[in-house]
């Protein structure tokens, strides 16, 4: 059994080092990697250049087309029996590998995906982030439970595949689900998995760190965009549309709402009262993600910075939703 990790890479000569000098860690070694440069005015190349000796890797330079053509490229030429996408920001504990390896022996899978976690040298606000896409008091993060782990919808920063199913099924579509084209393309990718009659599920034990993004106007375009996707997909996949994607845009409108019921209120010494109210649900749940943001980074800053993380992730969600809702189903544009 033997493995390609598939990189795509877009001007992040240093998160490659760092990503590489993890892979030469790992205590399982059946590996090869496959780095892909699409287009990148600052390239990788010396970089991979030094681990040229350590790890079994390939570098390829092509025109920019976007990561998910730049992973169908990269799987094309690779030669593992699996091939394992990774995301050039992401960092690998030792036993990633291993991880793989022991869940694909125990039940055999033709794909798969494992969750992330944030390193403790990231930023405040890396961690903050990260605790805003995975957190339960979100709409972020894995739920858990057998059902969930038996069909998984792996996302393109830690995901494996059975080379000979993804050439198959044609890899990453062209197809553009959001405005910038990176955004949806995975989530796509793993519905035609279990569409083609393909077994996923997720490897729990397989977890990486994700840096993700570095501030809030970056974060807010990913998780904007990604919004915008979903209805999107919904149009081609009925089935990829659930209630909890509805949330974003429902604490969206429901924030508006109490926001403009306590400015009207406010003025009115009869009804003054009533500002403070409206609010208090939307201060309990900053509060609340503060309290478990502290506990689960054991920092009471990273706690603080969490609260603005996850009100820019689920605003940002709802209104790439709810603009593509009312472009694509009301004014049919």
């Amino acid at each position: 059994m033997n493995y390609s990790f598939i990189v795509p890479v877009f001007n992040r000569p240093d998160e490659v080092d760092e990503l590489l000098q993890s892979m030469s860690q790992q205590t399982l070694k059946d590996f090869e990697v496959v780095v892909v440069e699409d287009g990148s005015q600052t390239t990788c190349k010396s970089v991979c250049d030094k681990y040229a000796g350590t790890l079994d890797l390939h570098y390829y330079y092509k025109e920019n087309s976007g990561p998910g053509q730049s992973r169908n490229y990269g799987v094309e030429r690779a030669t593992g029996q699996y091939v394992i996408i990774v995301d050039s920001d992401a960092v690998l504990p030792p036993g990633f590998m291993q991880a793989v390896d022991d869940e694909l022996r125990r039940q055999p899978s033709d794909a798969w995906g494992g969750p992330d976690a944030a390193h403790e040298s990231f930023t405040d606000i890396q961690k903050a982030i990260s605790y805003a896409m995975t957190s339960f008091f979100t709409t972020g993060g894995i739920r858990g439970g057998k059902k969930q782990m038996e069909k998984f919808h792996p996302r393109s920063f830690n995901m494996g595949v059975k080379r000979e199913a993804y050439l198959a099924l044609g890899g990453f579509s062209k197809e553009r689900f959001s405005k910038l084209s990176l955004y949806g393309e995975d989530i796509d990718f793993s519905i035609r998995i279990f569409k083609g009659g393909y077994s996923c599920r997720l490897f729990p034990e397989a977890w990486l760190w994700h840096k993700r993004r570095t501030d809030f106007k970056k974060f807010w375009r990913q998780v904007y965009n990604s919004g915008y996707a979903r209805i999107n997909l919904w149009r081609k996949y009925p089935e990829a549309l659930k209630p909890v994607h509805a949330l974003p845009s429902l604490f969206t409108l429901g924030s508006a709402a109490l926001l403009l019921g306590a400015l009207v209120a406010l003025p009115w010494s009869c009804s003054a009262w009533l500002a403070p109210l409206l609010l208090l649900p939307l201060v309990l749940y900053a509060l609340l993600i503060f309290i478990d943001s502290s506990i689960r980074n054991k920092s009471v800053k990273v706690g603080l910075i969490s609260v603005p993380a996850v009100f820019v992730q689920l605003y940002g969600y709802g209104i790439g939703f709810l603009e593509s809702w009312w472009k694509n189903c009301v004014v049919k544009h």
